[in-house]
């Protein structure tokens, strides 16, 4: 165990950050409500409003593009602004999307609807500045478990996601809306009352990040550079200059690329051996709660073992369950798979996060992890734009082993940098 862990032992909360950890952990169950179901039905919807089939991985290309594009803007925006406003300005955003989302489909109208997606999916990536929010308030050797309370947040907002899209079966037909139409027209009501929580974090954990040692005595800051020195400004291709950080990088890519094409295959894999709708959802059911349900342990155990021990098993679980999912051939294995897919993204997520939001100060926390976010969005663009071809090519195989080399890299990088902990 690390001195860096040994001291986390002796450091308590304080009731503030208590309290503006779970005003942010119930804004991203409520907002996390919204994402949940755009991966539910926003195939449904493309595929309703193009009529081919072949269409229906757009929406999942169109959530990863948006967060390629937004994450290091909104990153700049919450280092020069403050959390609070750019976590706001994002789900001002995600606001007018899901509205156009919801009218798209009664207006039967293709681009509505890939613009509305674009700009709900912008929002909703901007507002994951809440994870930075998090790691601000807290020291080093605490960070990701409270990036494993936010997280867990997301796991509550699924609850929620089933009531949503039952809605639309109930009231669509009673107000003569279409039935996928109905779940996005009250997402507001969930999305503003995330908002009002935000508005409730005081002070800004941005402030409380620049001055960690006022609410933690015994926390000791980095040395400050010599006075006579400038700050150094931030530039992204110094953590892709760091080992410890290009590595952290691959690791989130890796994860999200691997679990992009995954959540895709997992759903034909099953239909392809002949099982249920249900079955189907149930199997899904277990892949979300691999991704949330134990953020908690994961973020104790980067915490206290050292991120690269979490973060790399993270991503060898994802390369099994891939393989479970791809060559299994009964329910039980393929459920294990893509529950095995969902923990390992959780694991590198976590890990990741925490060391690259570890390697910067408060100041330039919010772009650096935006960097994390970019690199991890055009790895999901990347896995969205082969999934399909390499199906109607080559067959399912065919995406679950481009899933699987995916999340090699990473590992090769780490054998090949010779680094030792």
């Amino acid at each position: 165990m690390t001195q860096q862990t040994e001291a986390a032992a002796g450091f308590r909360v304080p009731a503030l950050i208590k309290r503006n950890t779970v005003l942010i952990a119930l804004s991203q169950s409520f907002t996390g409500a919204g994402m949940q179901m755009a991966y539910g039905i926003g195939p449904l919807m493309v595929v309703g409003l193009s009529g081919s089939a072949s269409l229906a991985g757009v929406s999942v290309g169109l959530f990863a593009l948006s967060r390629f594009l937004v994450s290091y803007p909104m990153g700049r925006i919450t280092d020069h602004w403050g959390r609070k406003p750019g976590i706001l300005a994002g789900l001002i955003l995600a606001l007018g999307g899901t509205l156009l989302v919801g009218f798209s489909m009664n207006w039967g109208s293709l681009g509505l609807l890939v613009a509305g997606m674009l700009l709900f999916g912008m929002g909703m990536n901007g507002a994951q500045q809440l994870r930075v929010a998090a790691a601000d308030m807290f020291p080093p050797q605490m960070r990701a478990q409270a990036l494993g309370y936010v997280a867990t947040g997301s796991l509550i907002g699924l609850l929620m996601s089933p009531a949503l899209m039952a809605s639309g079966e109930r009231w669509g037909p009673t107000f003569g809306l279409d039935s996928l139409a109905v779940p996005w027209l009250l997402l507001p009501v969930l999305i503003v009352s995330g908002m009002i929580l935000v508005n409730f974090i005081r002070p800004d954990p941005k402030e409380i990040g620049l001055r960690l040692h006022e609410y933690y005595p015994d926390h000791v800051p980095a040395k400050a550079p010599a006075s006579s020195a400038p700050a150094k400004p931030f530039q992204a291709r110094d953590l892709l200059r760091n080992p410890s950080t290009r590595l952290a990088i691959a690791c989130n890519a890796a994860g999200q690329a691997n679990m992009s094409i995954v959540m895709v295959l997992t759903s034909l894999m099953l239909n392809h051996h002949g099982h249920s709708l249900t079955e189907i959802g149930f199997s899904h059911a277990f892949h979300s709660a691999g991704m949330f349900a134990f953020t908690i342990p994961l973020g104790w155990a980067a915490d206290r073992f050292g991120r690269e021990r979490v973060m790399y098993p993270g991503v060898i679980a994802t390369i099994f369950g891939a393989c479970f999912v791809t060559f299994g051939d009964n329910f039980a294995l393929i459920t294990i798979g893509t529950f095995l897919v969902g923990l390992g993204w959780a694991a590198a997520n976590v890990a990741a996060t925490a060391l690259v939001a570890d390697s910067v100060g408060a100041a330039q926390r919010g772009r650096a992890v935006g960097v994390n976010d970019s690199f991890a969005g055009a790895a999901a663009v990347a896995s969205a734009i082969v999934t399909g071809p390499l199906i109607q090519t080559w067959g399912l195989g065919a995406a679950g082993l481009a899933a699987i080399l995916f999340a090699v890299p990473p590992l090769v990088m780490r054998l090949y940098s010779g680094r030792t902990r």
